[in-house]
């Protein structure tokens, strides 16, 4: 069976495009988490991305974005973590090792027909706090042993606490610079209205300053590269209609409205730095 490869940054590909791939949406229970799988129905190897929501939206709320990624050719696994309290991460982060150490035996059975798993190239992204939980997992922070290796790591939009005072647990960013000891690329992506409240002038925002893109870019060490969407927010990465029959969901609801949303493109994104 031919092993199908998403293509290359110098192939001339319209990413903002579907890709070439129909994809199809799996919800199971059978693993040591709830699962959201999107993957392509065409038959084929695909590598797989393992990738970890924002705090209290459940991953089936990023459909648009992951069927998207999927269409490109990659078999995205999407964990459920829901609970009240958001500072504390650490068993969310050993339930993301958890999953991962289930890929090997559990996922396969989960796929279409003639379509197989490549996990000797695995990927793990996350966006806001599931940002931060892929960075402190990648950190090495889960407290069991993982069974498979990442080799790349995506931060969109990560952010590692409410404020300086309620940071995330445990506390990855430590301020210095090139301090993270990831021996993968990296990729660390921001959102210009991440920072920006709507709540008038109280100093509430879904990335606070220090603990947004921007700190993670920092302590990021070689092979690291860093873009902001200009004009989007931190829900912007969802769907335009919020899933409304998750659990969850009107919590994740409630956050959000503290953020600010953007109208952007995709012509509107600034590069950070790379390294």
């Amino acid at each position: 069976m031919a092993e199908a490869r998403p293509a290359s940054a110098t192939a001339a590909v319209d990413v903002f495009k579907l890709g070439n791939y129909s994809t199809k949406a799996i919800r199971t229970s059978n693993a040591p988490k709830t699962l959201f799988i999107v993957t392509p129905e065409n038959e084929g190897t695909y590598p797989v991305l393992l990738f970890l929501h924002g705090y209290n939206i459940c991953p089936c709320c990023y459909s648009q974005l992951l069927q998207h990624i999927s269409s490109h050719g990659y078999i995205i696994v999407a964990p459920l973590f829901l609970g009240v309290c958001s500072m504390y991460c650490r068993p969310d982060i050993k339930s993301a090792a958890e999953v991962t150490n289930w890929l090997s035996s559990g996922l396969q059975p989960m796929l279409p027909e003639n379509v197989v798993l490549n996990l000797s190239r695995l990927a793990l992204a996350g966006h806001s706090r599931g940002g931060y939980l892929a960075f402190a997992l990648a950190l090495g922070n889960a407290n069991i042993t993982m069974n498979l290796k990442f080799l790349a790591l995506i931060g969109i939009d990560p952010v590692a606490g409410a404020n300086k005072c309620m940071k995330s647990v445990p506390k990855i960013l430590t301020g210095v610079p090139n301090s993270f000891n990831l021996d993968m690329p990296v990729m660390v992506i921001g959102t210009g209205l991440g920072g920006e409240s709507m709540i008038g002038c109280i100093p509430c925002s879904c990335a606070p300053d220090g603990l947004n893109y921007a700190a993670f870019f920092k302590e990021c060490k070689e092979n690291c590269l860093g873009f902001v969407i200009s004009e989007y927010g931190q829900t912007d990465m969802l769907d335009d209609d919020f899933c409304n029959n998750c659990l969850g969901t009107s919590i994740g609801k409630l956050m959000g409205s503290m953020c600010k949303s953007g109208k952007g493109d995709n012509e509107g994104y600034d590069s950070i730095n790379s390294r």
